[in-house]
């Protein structure tokens, strides 16, 4: 009788749900063909694959293809590239979606206040290619504005695309510049989320808008402050593999070569699934450990964590 009653409430809460569901089942399906059921082909990285004989008929050869990133003159390479890239990513990009809806929320013309937000939300829907076109174009040596300004100033024009220090700051501005806007979104979403009655009772106190900010404003938002740095912190060593890929040039593989792009060059260029395979793994491992290890020391310091 229990167990019949245990499933006449869920049918029941079933039904309340459905319409939820149903908006939830492309998500679903997304994952599962996108992302779980691909995660089949990572045992190719334990076989030497060959196209033809298929992953189950191809030799069994175990570490061999980790054991030779490993001692690869490359991979110290790659770490270093791929880690500071997205360690630099994540210390001038994380602040900047903060800053932009702090200083939002401040802003008390309603018609001034959309039109920012509007013109910060639009680059996100930008593609990649179309963005790294833009800032070729601008830091062109011949026809961009960059050029131009120079040679106002007097000075020589620099052609920074083809300078390997110049490739991360480039890279981090442009990505700044593409989605600082709408990752403030979710931290406008959280100042809506602050009692008003903390306001009235700071300003009773005495307490400037700088003191606000520091004392009611801020404390309100870090919640999900902390949950968006756990995800960018694990995105570190899983850096997006487009803009990269545009980006960089032979010139500059010394700091732009990183994991994604490397792993693209042994699997679809030189064929070799398995090493690229066995690097794609690699990297997705060393994600985990990122953001398990940094969830674990944010639960500990505070009460905000993933799980």
């Amino acid at each position: 009788m229990t167990a019949a009653r245990s499933r006449a409430t869920f049918l029941k809460r079933l039904g309340r749900s459905k319409y939820l569901l149903i908006l939830f089942l492309p998500c679903l399906v997304y994952y599962v063909l996108f992302k779980y059921l691909p995660m089949f082909g990572l045992v190719i990285s334990f076989k030497d694959y060959n196209l033809f004989r298929g992953v189950w008929a191809s030799n069994w050869v175990g570490l061999k293809y980790y054991r030779m990133f490993f001692e690869s003159p490359d991979f110290l390479k790659l770490f270093r590239n791929t880690f500071l890239l997205g360690v630099y990513n994540v210390v001038f990009g994380f602040p900047m979606p903060v800053v932009l809806a702090l200083c939002l929320n401040e802003v008390r013309q309603a018609l001034f206040k959309r039109f920012v937000q509007t013109v910060s939300y639009v680059p996100h829907f930008i593609s990649n290619v179309v963005v790294v076109g833009m800032v070729v174009m601008l830091l062109s040596p011949t026809t961009g504005v960059v050029a131009h300004f120079f040679k106002l100033l007097g000075w020589q024009p620099v052609n920074f695309l083809v300078q390997p220090e110049w490739f991360r700051p480039i890279y981090v501005i442009a990505d700044i510049w593409q989605h600082a806007g709408w990752g403030s979104i979710i931290y406008l979403a959280a100042l809506t989320a602050i009692d008003p009655q903390l306001y009235e009772a700071a300003e009773i106190d005495g307490a400037s808008r700088w003191k606000q900010l520091w004392n009611v404003t801020i404390p309100g938002i870090m919640p999900a402050m902390v949950i968006m740095l756990l995800l960018n912190i694990g995105h570190i060593i899983d850096i997006g593999f487009e803009k990269v890929f545009l980006l960089m040039n032979p010139a500059t593989y010394e700091t732009a070569d990183i994991f994604s792009t490397f792993v693209y060059r042994m699997g679809l260029t030189l064929g070799n699934y398995s090493y690229g395979t066995a690097v794609d793994l690699f990297t997705g491992v060393v994600s985990l450990i990122f953001i398990c290890t940094a969830n674990y020391v944010s639960r500990k310091v505070s009460d905000t964590s993933l799980w």
